[in-house]
């Protein structure tokens, strides 16, 4: 009876001091101290406040609306145009002799310039709605020859820019819902640059020459450009209209339209101009861009980012409670009972870092998926135009966001636990993860330095809130600050659980090794 006594007391002990154990010892701690249960559901809470604030702070309301590309995407679809019907198949045939840019150095003070995605080509579109489906083929002025259809898709051709010395000849085909384009150095011999299934071409299209110049970056900003092309020995075959070809600007009151420097407007001249013009020669001046929209050519769009703008005031937030939870047992020698009561002292530790995250991850993911559809929703109805993003990257920000306050919270546990002293453990994570923030955050950061400060510091967590896709064909400000981040989404975060991982190893060590 003895025996089986001492095996009883031994199973209840085991039972006492088992994991399980000190996870709930932890949990108790936590919910019982008003102010830590305060803090994290304030933490949801600022999120949702500030979702509101933003919703309704941005009033778009009369602005033109926002063109939109088959794919349901945001685009810019701005450029001069010069054009005339096509019904049924055909072909048409240009070529550019000279593609030169303008860029103003100051007001009223317009220079030669290199703008790299500077067009000039032939182009086969639906119609002069804007969005409309089209396929073009296009000299550039810094990515030789080129052919684009649907905004988003990019072909490469011969490279080398056109000159005088070195013409590009172009060509466009259409057969039904099938527009295929061509290049020569010299007018005789094609090459194939690609080949297009433009889906609701319908029977008749408006085709021709266009020109278009898309802003240039400058610093953390951009400035608008200019470009003209010298076109010449124009041809056309098949269902081409007679008459004369008629130009004019597409998209001149567009959001995604920069517009022109100070006293230039687009035009086209040129002998031709006003008749059929089998080998016609034209002049042609024009801005704007056909491509994927991005932050630069639509400053006044929203992401989710912005409406997740709470995230710094809950980061704060957690990041004083995670700090607290283990600071304050050390301060009012608590800690001494805690780890006496659990021998294994990095068992403890761990205890309290997984109630810490899943507390703070349940208040973040309830505060996340209340601020997303309010935001969005107050956006919108103050004609605000927000970027389209799929459900499942909707879902991805929102737990992100939350997982990101979560990690954060531990790595100042961890923190907390190897200096003993709130004050300082604060500050040294608000250092390394709200400078950061605020680095990035700043237009005028050098974005060298915003990167890599996206890159390897906690702050690269931020990256898990990143919805818009960067464009080869598009040149912008791809920083942070504009909502595009050097690394994935969930690499971004996984910088930020290295650092929080990391912090409780060395924090393991000190606490078994150290007095209490």
């Amino acid at each position: 009876m003895s025996g089986t006594a001492v095996r009883s007391r031994s199973g209840r002990r085991a039972g006492r001091d088992g994991f399980a154990h000190v996870l709930h010892a932890e949990w108790t701690k936590l919910r019982t101290v008003r102010g830590w249960v305060a803090g994290i559901v304030a933490a949801g809470l600022m999120v949702v406040l500030f979702a509101l604030l933003t919703g309704v702070s941005s009033d778009q309301k009369g602005a033109p609306p926002v063109p939109v590309g088959p794919g349901g995407e945001p685009v810019a679809d701005s450029f001069y145009f010069v054009h005339r019907p096509l019904t049924g198949n055909g072909s048409i045939t240009v070529s550019v002799a000279a593609l030169d840019s303008s860029v103003p150095r100051g007001p009223g003070d317009l220079r030669p310039g290199t703008v790299p995605w500077a067009k000039a080509g032939l182009v086969i579109k639906e119609s002069t709605r804007q969005g409309s489906p089209y396929a073009a083929i296009m000299a550039t002025g810094g990515h030789g020859v080129r052919m684009q259809d649907g905004y988003v898709n990019d072909h490469a051709g011969p490279a080398g820019r056109v000159s005088a010395g070195s013409p590009r000849w172009l060509r466009l085909d259409r057969s039904g819902d099938t527009v295929t384009g061509y290049a020569s150095t010299d007018g005789t011999r094609w090459i194939g640059v690609g080949t297009a299934q433009v889906r609701g071409l319908g029977s008749t299209v408006q085709g021709g020459l266009f020109v278009a110049s898309p802003p240039v970056v400058q610093g953390g900003g951009t400035a608008t450009s200019v470009s003209t092309a010298a076109f010449g020995d124009l041809r056309t075959r098949g269902g081409w209209a007679g008459g004369d070809w008629t130009g004019g600007q597409v998209g001149a009151r567009s959001p995604t339209f920069a517009g022109y420097p100070e006293n230039v407007s687009g035009s086209f001249t040129g002998a031709g101009a006003a008749s059929a013009g089998s080998g016609a020669a034209f002049t042609v001046t024009g801005a704007g861009d056909m491509a994927p929209a991005v932050r630069d050519s639509l400053p006044t769009g929203g992401v989710l980012r912005d409406i997740l703008a709470g995230t710094f005031a809950a980061l704060i937030a957690v990041v004083v409670v995670g700090a607290r939870f283990i600071t304050e047992e050390y301060r009012r020698k608590m800690i001494r009972l805690t780890l006496a009561a659990s021998p294994r002292r990095s068992r403890v530790l761990v205890a309290k870092a997984l109630v810490l995250w899943a507390a703070t991850f349940v208040a973040g993911s309830v505060g996340t998926a209340l601020a997303i559809p309010l935001g969005e929703r107050l956006a919108r109805g103050h004609g605000v135009y927000v970027f389209p993003v799929s459900s499942s990257t909707e879902l991805r920000v929102a737990l992100g966001t939350a997982a990101l306050l979560a990690t954060a919270a531990v790595l100042a546990l961890a923190v907390g636990a190897v200096l003993r002293h709130g004050a300082g453990a604060v500050t040294a994570v608000v250092v390394a993860m709200v400078l950061p923030y605020v680095l990035i955050a700043v237009p005028f950061t050098p974005a060298g330095l915003s990167k890599g400060v996206a890159a390897v510091t906690p702050g690269a967590a931020f990256a898990v809130q990143q919805t818009l896709v960067p464009y080869a064909q598009v040149a912008a400000n791809y920083t942070p600050y504009y909502g595009y981040f050097p690394l994935p989404p969930w690499a971004g975060f996984a910088v930020l659980a290295g650092y929080a991982v990391a912090g409780l190893a060395v924090a393991a060590v000190l606490i078994d090794r150290r007095d209490a």
